[in-house]
């Protein structure tokens, strides 16, 4: 609806009711927040780093974002939009913090701090990785970001600690992948559960999963009656792991199955391999 103006109000309704709109507008405007005042920057700063000392997080990231408001074209800008998304960071708000990380980055590519902020994404995906009973798509956001910091910046002093938690992260995921499998297994449905098995062996070979995903297998093919291939499988088992507890349990199924459990020549652990992968 259209608003008419006040002096077409004053003509069309008179004196009294252009009082009664001044009064309104009059009440309205007390009721405003106070009007906006520019603070000398390192006034802000200086105030974010003291709630940051304090722990005071949340006040902090208010306060870092305040310095670039009000100076957004000062060197503590950059230096406040990093300190603020580190703020959300340690108040746990870690959404806010990636807003605020890829923001910095977009602005930011060539900075010196650059490699800091791609760890610092890491980070605030890697905190929330849950077990392996829920939904792991922030797992497998943690592995993209991690990696993308030792993609890009291998020499720097964060790609050590986001390698490792690239391991941890890919044993985290496979484990979601075992954890689906046996249930799969449990339920009679092998087929499904050998292609889980296999994604582990292939996928996450490096994990600690892959001796449990080569029993698995062994156990599913011969649930199918697939013998050559829960006997590949047992033979890659015995090979990379011989001192496996799975590798026992591998070669008791076998047993019980009447089926020799391994071939000790090369030319059969190479045919397994290749059968197995």
């Amino acid at each position: 609806m259209t608003r008419l103006s006040p002096s077409l109000i004053r003509l069309i309704a008179g004196p009294c009711l252009a009082l009664a709109m001044a009064a309104a507008l009059s009440a309205c405007a007390s009721t405003e927040e106070t009007p906006y005042v520019e603070r000398p920057v390192e006034t802000i700063y200086s105030e974010a780093a003291a709630a940051m000392d304090q722990e005071r997080f949340k006040e902090a990231a208010r306060l870092f974002d305040e310095v670039e408001r009000q100076h957004p074209y000062s060197q503590w800008a950059t230096r406040a939009q990093l300190m603020s998304a580190f703020a959300h960071y340690q108040a746990l708000q870690y959404d806010d913090a990636i807003i605020a990380l890829d923001r910095f980055i977009q602005l930011h590519p060539g900075s010196e701090d650059i490699a800091y902020a791609y760890y610092m994404k890491g980070l605030c995906y890697y905190e929330q990785i849950t077990d392996v009973g829920r939904d792991q798509r922030v797992t497998q956001q943690a592995l993209d970001a991690l990696g993308e910091l030792t993609r890009r910046f291998p020499e720097s002093p964060y790609a050590r600690d986001a390698a490792l938690k690239i391991d941890l992260t890919n044993d985290h995921l496979a484990g979601k992948e075992m954890e689906i499998g046996r249930y799969y297994l449990r339920q009679g449905y092998q087929n499904a559960a050998i292609g889980r098995f296999r994604t582990v062996i292939e996928k996450y070979q490096t994990t600690s999963h892959v001796p449990e995903a080569l029993h698995r297998l062994t156990e599913a093919y011969l649930a199918l009656g697939v013998v050559d291939e829960a006997q590949a499988a047992a033979a890659v088992l015995g090979h990379n792991f011989p001192g496996s507890e799975w590798y026992v349990d591998s070669y008791a199924l076998l047993v019980d199955a009447n089926v020799r459990p391994e071939s000790s020549s090369k030319s059969w652990i190479s045919r397994a391999w290749a059968s197995v992968f």
